[in-house]
């Protein structure tokens, strides 16, 4: 199943500089993370304008239907960032309930957990 990685592209760090810096560190960040997703199986990326979590960027979503979902920031717009974010999120397209053990965790996404959110319910109507 899908698991889909939302990436906030417009998450700008406490240092970042308007005049030094021609991408916010969400959009670098976001290049990343796709390059890095681009061929693994199951996992797809899409970038969004703002997840809320200024305090805490930059920020992105995991998810995937019927799945616990993850916000997960305050992160630097780097390679090593990037490819911890894609190997998590391809461990939660394996799962079954989008619950990855914390020993299989890339380093890089260790002490970045912001939410966690249940699956939505199942609407019956």
């Amino acid at each position: 199943m899908t698991t889909w990685i939302t990436i906030c592209d417009t998450c700008k760090r406490a240092d970042w500089d308007e005049t030094t810096q021609s991408q916010t560190d969400g959009e670098v960040l976001a290049g990343l993370i796709e390059t890095a997703a681009q061929g693994v199986p199951d996992l797809r990326t899409r970038r969004v304008s703002c997840l809320m979590g200024c305090k805490s960027g930059c920020n992105v979503a995991v998810q995937g239907h019927g799945k616990l979902s993850y916000t997960i920031g305050d992160f630097e717009p780097l390679t090593e960032a990037a490819e911890g974010i894609v190997a998590y999120a391809a461990k939660h397209a394996a799962s079954e309930n989008g619950q990855v053990p914390y020993r299989e965790w890339p380093v890089a996404i260790k002490g970045h957990f912001v939410t966690r959110h249940p699956p939505l319910p199942v609407d019956d109507a």
